[in-house]
């Protein structure tokens, strides 16, 4: 058997018939291979292997040696706030040595039907969060406002709006900004799942881990890590004054990411006491908006959104259909408010 004394990031995101895979080795990424695969078929990866199943079904971290005394085995989960383990650190290292360190890394959600996300500690710890700025809940634009997209970003958001049961996506060229300024190289893992409630209902939710890989590479030869592939996508006009660009979801109608500042005075985070809403009078409307852009390339109406003071405020809303990849679409919404 290969044994290595590097930490494996595994993930336990679950879904139909899927086992946990290895997503990095140390701080090297791995495309989602099977234990097997990294540590060979040795007499380790059984007891290995156990203990990832029992840290993933518990949620509690784990301590123990190996049957013949040789080895070590510790593991600690990657739990989110909703309370699922979507991943789990694994080492299996000789008896008496220290574990190495190892790289920050974190939990996170989102849930495709509420419209909303979450991470864990362990992820705002890895973006640097203050403890009196760290929310449980938000809302799914939130999720760019430290994390810059990589090069493969239109994947990324395609898996969102699509959200199909057994979806995956792995990326390791985005750079998270820490609080404090600094900026750091990240990857990304995540799978689409069936989450069952206890009155029924079943959700669709992205369970992910976010795992620091270094310091991001800030030279002037190192690619853009933001928004690149997706300028070539839309054709992307200057930004003026007043005009607010989202890509917004079709299907559901939420916001995935803002390409300019959001609106002032407009609701659009879940920190507030009034959540992001159009009127319900206008959603019809904003229903029609998006069914016309199946036959129309743009379309333009007058929308009330949710003001930050809990009225209602009309803006100005021209959608054009855009193209994320070749099986999946999406809005480029402008936002301008009224005078």
């Amino acid at each position: 058997m290969r044994v290595t004394d590097r930490w494996l990031l595994v993930e336990t995101f679950g879904g139909e018939g899927r086992q946990p895979t290895v997503i990095a080795l140390g701080e090297t990424p791995k495309r989602m291979l099977a234990l097997e695969s990294v540590l060979g078929r040795g007499g380790y990866i059984r007891p290995l292997r156990a203990m990832i199943d029992r840290v993933a079904a518990t949620g509690e971290a784990f301590r123990g040696m190996t049957r013949d005394g040789r080895r070590q085995l510790i593991a600690d989960p990657l739990t989110s706030f909703a309370g699922h383990v979507n991943g789990v650190y694994a080492w299996a290292g000789p008896a008496g040595q220290e574990p190495p360190p190892r790289s920050a890394a974190g939990a996170w959600y989102f849930n495709r039907t509420t419209g909303l996300i979450g991470g864990s500690d362990d992820l705002l710890d890895l973006y640097g969060v203050a403890p009196q700025d760290r929310r449980q809940t938000r809302v799914t634009a939130e999720a760019f406002t430290r994390l810059l997209p990589g090069a493969d970003e239109t994947q990324a958001l395609a898996l969102l709006a699509r959200a199909e049961p057994g979806s995956e996506y792995q990326g390791r060229n985005w750079t998270v900004r820490r609080d404090d300024g600094e900026l750091r190289a990240v990857m990304l893992a995540c799978r689409v799942v069936e989450e069952t409630r206890e009155d029924g209902r079943t959700e669709v939710v992205v369970r992910g881990v976010t795992q620091d890989i270094g310091p991001a590479d800030t030279s002037p030869a190192a690619p853009r890590p933001a928004r690149v592939a997706l300028a070539q996508r839309v054709i992307m006009a200057e930004r003026e004054p007043g005009r607010h660009r989202a890509i917004v979801d079709l299907r559901t109608l939420d916001v995935l990411r803002w390409i300019d500042e959001p609106p002032p005075g407009v609701a659009w985070e879940a920190n507030g006491a009034h959540r992001p809403a159009i009127h319900r009078a206008d959603l019809r409307t904003a229903v029609q908006m998006s069914r016309v852009l199946a036959d129309e390339d743009r379309v333009e109406e007058t929308l009330r959104v949710r003001a930050v003071s809990g009225d209602w405020t009309p803006v100005s809303v021209t959608a054009a259909l855009m193209l994320l990849d070749q099986h999946t679409t999406a809005a480029l919404v402008t936002v301008s408010p009224l005078s």
